[in-house]
């Protein structure tokens, strides 16, 4: 070995998912076939300092753990240690916890640390790494958000829940002939959305990185409706952007480190209603797509993710952190994992085959001839505040008070979208114009299901 190393650690850091305790098996098992002892800290970083709280580690205790969702050391995105890198976006620890941090490893012998999380987990290993440290991260997040790494563990098991999620949808969508709406994870990249969206046979997906808009996803739900389908299956990110600019936030708790993202799903159901006067239904997954075992994938990367990591520490490098680069993990600075986003590029292959499909972003792009046109802007269907926005359900039977004023903005939803489908523009009234051959289905379903 390049060091006598004798003993490390290993912590798991931020929200959970399935992988983690593949990680720590891997790891653990392979420190030992070296002859070093492993420690866990528990509850992420807040176990190495005051009280210092730990378990050794190994085979023993580990076994069976492969197939466990969450983490057997518990983990916290809350407490003392929240930081940030960057330039213009750095955020310091408290010299007092580097220096509490450093002594826990002193005293304990550890030869290294290895801290598994997200962006802001391994920003703390970063700064960990500036002090004098001896760590090495390893990625975590079901977003598949850090730019360093192709896949992150987690990822294919929240892809695999959207998708069951889906394929459960889609059967009782159909047998109502209902738009349902899956709001999915996804702050800052669309990845879980647009592999399950393919996956699960989505017709409309929503992600932050394509600004998309209601006229797209009506427009999209009536071409259907032209062939006979008589329901939509939308899938949205959390932190898809509303037409207006906006995410959809739940309320802020104090000691929140991020505003929490969720509701868009609930939104999108209701303008879709309002517009189109289309029963709509939402199905939020939320932690769902962070509990359960990992799949196949996932537990050969995170196993892979841990056995690299301790061959990291053993050789000395540290401040890097594993990364997969198919078809190997491989390692990289942890400075350079977290400066960056992965984010779904616009023209990226994965992308430019939902489209070849026919599925629709919600923006003005479309395989399908008619829907090449811009799309042109229709009524809003009211002035709802964004984080308090009226969840999607189905009207009471018989007339109401809002039924006139859903009615015309229906009629003029699609007045506007038949319009731009045909390349004329609507009658000063409102209706649509004379419709190509094409749109003679929608048209009559119009008259005899809608108004």
């Amino acid at each position: 070995m390049a060091r006598d190393t004798k003993r490390l650690g290993i912590l798991t850091s931020g929200g959970d998912c399935p992988g983690l305790n593949a990680v720590i098996r891997g790891a653990v098992k392979t420190a030992e076939r070296h002859g070093i002892e492993t420690v866990g800290f528990i509850k992420g970083y807040e176990g190495l300092v005051d009280p210092v709280t730990y378990v050794p580690l190994n085979s023993q205790n580990t076994s069976g753990i492969l197939t466990q969702g969450g983490t057997i050391l518990s983990s916290t995105n809350k407490g003392r240690f929240a930081a940030r890198i960057g330039i213009d976006n750095r955020l310091d620890l408290d010299p007092k916890l580097l220096a509490g941090v450093k002594a826990t490893c002193d005293q304990l012998g550890l030869e290294g640390l290895i801290c598994v999380g997200g962006d802001g987990s391994l920003a703390v290993a970063e700064q960990f790494h500036e002090y004098g440290i001896p760590v090495v991260g390893v990625p975590k997040t079901i977003d598949n958000d850090l730019s360093a790494t192709a896949f992150t563990f987690g990822f294919d098991s929240a892809v695999a829940c959207a998708t069951d999620a889906l394929d459960r949808l889609h059967t009782t969508a159909a047998s109502h002939e209902r738009i349902m709406v899956l709001e999915v994870m996804g702050r800052h990249a669309g990845w879980i959305a647009l592999y399950a969206g393919i996956a699960g046979g989505g017709d409309v997906i929503l992600i932050p990185e394509i600004a998309w808009t209601y006229e797209g996803v009506c427009a999209k739900i009536l071409a259907r409706e032209k062939i006979g389908k008589r329901f939509t299956l939308v899938v949205v990110a959390e932190g898809a952007e509303l037409p207006e600019g906006d995410t959809v936030t739940q309320e802020r708790r104090q000691e929140a480190r991020q505003t929490r993202l969720g509701g868009i799903g609930n939104v999108v159901a209701y303008e879709i209603e309002q517009r189109l006067g289309r029963e709509s239904r939402v199905v939020v997954l939320g932690h769902l797509q962070r509990g359960g075992p990992p799949t196949t994938f996932d537990r050969v990367l995170a196993t892979q993710f841990g056995a690299h990591a301790v061959r990291l520490i053993i050789e000395g490098r540290f401040g890097e952190m594993v990364c997969y680069n198919p078809p190997a993990v491989e390692s990289v600075p942890i400075i350079e994992a977290v400066n960056q986003l992965s984010r779904v590029e616009h023209d990226s292959s994965v992308v430019q085959a939902a489209r070849a499909l026919g599925i629709s972003f919600g923006d003005a792009v479309s395989t399908e001839g008619p829907f090449s046109q811009p799309l042109i802007a229709c009524p809003k269907a009211t002035e709802s505040s964004v984080t308090g926005a009226p969840a999607a359900t189905s009207p009471a039977p018989g007339p109401t008070a809002t039924e006139p004023a859903a009615t015309e903005l229906a009629k003029a939803t699609f007045a506007t979208a038949s319009a731009t489908l045909s390349g004329q523009e609507p009658t000063a009234d409102g209706a649509a114009p004379d419709l190509p051959l094409e749109w003679a289905i929608a048209a009559e379903y119009k008259e005899s299901h809608v108004w």
